[in-house]
């Protein structure tokens, strides 16, 4: 509460410094929902509950009533700067907490740069939003972390490229906030962490002004700092204080360090991640077609597919000695593809994915030994981490949802239970009243566990959505959707979800 108390005390004085100017009043918008979910069978169904940045519940029955209060930086477009701010606070029951802020944040832009200070609720890159499962590292399936964060929003064209090349990307630093709830989810003799610190950085580059466009990214975080917690027998915790000051920062943004006690065999500080991204797009007058690709990866080896192993024998089984190198097999990727009809408004939007993520650089991870010098970089155990608590806040992954995130677990572990899948994904939406608009999500996933913990035998999931979104009079939103699973990875789950908003703006 602290944190956010500074947050609302930096938004006011910002408000304050310019009350001579009531602009900063300008496009001040609010929105009131409340939701209601039914299900059958163990869980919420899956696209009732992912990518919803965390607000939202595996109990089958849930619900919220939310407010909102927002002013966003557009509202100064045509000013060289901009003052955006935001609170959004939720009322819960049957979540992870009865009181959610899920946004507070304050943000100011100067130019084309854009400040922002709190927790906010950022969209993914090079995806569509509303179909896609979702980005491998940045997604929008867990709650948003408060940070610091520094952008450049919008693609700004290199001088001198005759608008051929554009860049855009971010920095930020944060701190997670489900300590409290890392403590009553662990179970005994599993770990925890607490005052974890986050940090994120992507870069895109979008080449081409014409019909043609191809957009190149890098997609990077990382978890560091804070204190990880082991209970032992009796009752007694043992834990370890992580990489702390300004080495830690700068080992997120660069990887670097090591972990305590790791020794001869450290790597980086932390736990780092991140996704190669790429999309090519064609415009064309009546259609648009794109398709994309996420190649994520765990450490250094599956990051460039490449990793050293020139050790050399007996006494110098730990010197680099010759230039010899392991290539990796390039596997594990999300494809997609994306059609838009522009004028077909019943069926507007289409995309298609297929997730792979069984390779993980192979099942075998050793490092080298005075006996065996070979250095084999496997097993990447994607979205978990042997000191910290895996890619995830609050129990759900910050990356794509397809990976069971750790709210599943029964047995009360803060780990990803299956990262090793194949999936195939179908969107569809459309408009076919300029009222009313739909949304069809239909996945189909093969799991397999972990390389550490496999299952005994593949687990199959079929996951179904559909939603309706009626617009009424006077700013009033009627949504209604159903879901279900069908399997034994996520079991054999039905439900529904009822929604109701009302927004509109304050004052112009």
């Amino acid at each position: 509460m602290r944190y956010f108390a500074s947050i609302l005390l930096i938004m006011y004085s910002h408000l304050a410094v310019s009350a001579q100017d009531r602009s900063i009043f300008d496009s001040l918008y609010y929105r009131a929902e409340i939701q209601a979910t039914l299900s059958s069978g163990d869980h919420t169904p899956l696209w009732l509950n992912a990518n919803k940045y965390g607000l939202s519940s595996l109990k089958t029955s849930n619900g919220f009533v939310r407010a909102a209060l927002q002013r966003p930086l557009s509202a100064d477009d045509g000013r060289k700067w901009g003052l955006g701010y935001g609170v959004d606070l939720v009322v819960a029951a049957g979540f992870t907490s009865t009181f959610v802020v899920q946004q507070a944040y304050v943000e100011g832009r100067w130019l084309k740069g854009v400040l922002t200070v709190g927790a906010k609720e950022q969209p993914m890159e090079l995806k569509n939003q509303e179909l896609s499962t979702g980005s491998q590292t940045l997604g929008i399936n867990a709650r948003p972390v408060p940070q610091v964060r520094l952008a450049l929003p919008d693609y700004w064209s290199i001088p001198g490229t005759r608008n051929w090349l554009a860049l855009k990307g971010h920095i930020a630093y944060g701190i997670t906030t489900d300590d409290k709830w890392q403590q009553d989810f662990a179970a005994p003799y599993t770990k925890r962490t607490e005052n974890t610190l986050y940090h994120s950085k992507a870069g895109y580059l979008k080449i081409g002004p014409g019909r043609f466009t191809a957009e190149l990214g890098l997609e990077m975080a990382s978890q560091f700092g804070g204190r990880s917690y082991r209970e032992m027998e009796g009752g007694n915790w043992m834990w370890t204080d992580n990489e702390k000051g300004l080495k830690a920062f700068w080992h997120a943004l660069v990887p670097g360090g090591s972990e305590v006690g790791e020794g001869m065999y450290g790597n980086a500080g932390g736990n780092h991640l991140g996704s190669w991204v790429a999309r090519l797009n064609y415009e064309a007058d009546a259609f648009a077609i794109s398709t994309y690709v996420d190649h994520f990866f765990e450490d250094q080896s599956a990051m460039f597919q490449l990793d050293y192993d020139g050790y050399g024998t007996g006494d110098e089984w730990n010197s680099k000695k010759d230039s010899r190198y392991l290539l990796y097999d390039f596997k594990d990727m999300l494809l997609g593809a994306e059609l838009k009809l522009k004028r077909f408004c019943w069926l507007n939007d289409i995309v298609v994915e297929y997730l792979y993520s069984k390779y993980q650089s192979g099942p075998v991870y050793h490092d080298r030994t005075p006996a065996y010098s070979d250095h084999i970089g496997g097993d990447d155990n994607y979205y978990n981490n042997y000191v910290y608590t895996g890619w995830q806040h609050w129990g759900q992954v910050m990356g794509n949802p397809l990976y069971r995130s750790p709210l599943y677990n029964e047995d009360g572990t803060i780990r990803v239970a299956n990262n090793r899948m194949v999936a195939w994904h179908l969107g569809l939406s459309g408009d076919p009243l300029p009222t009313l608009h739909y949304r069809l999500l239909t996945t189909y996933q093969t799991g397999l566990g972990t390389y550490d913990d496999p299952f005994t035998s593949p687990q199959y999931n079929f996951s179904l959505l559909a939603e309706l979104f009626w617009q009424l009079r006077h700013g009033w939103i009627l949504r209604g959707a159903l879901g279900m699973d069908q399997g034994k990875l996520l079991g054999d789950n039905y439900g529904a979800q009822l929604s109701i908003v009302k927004s509109g703006i304050f004052a112009k």
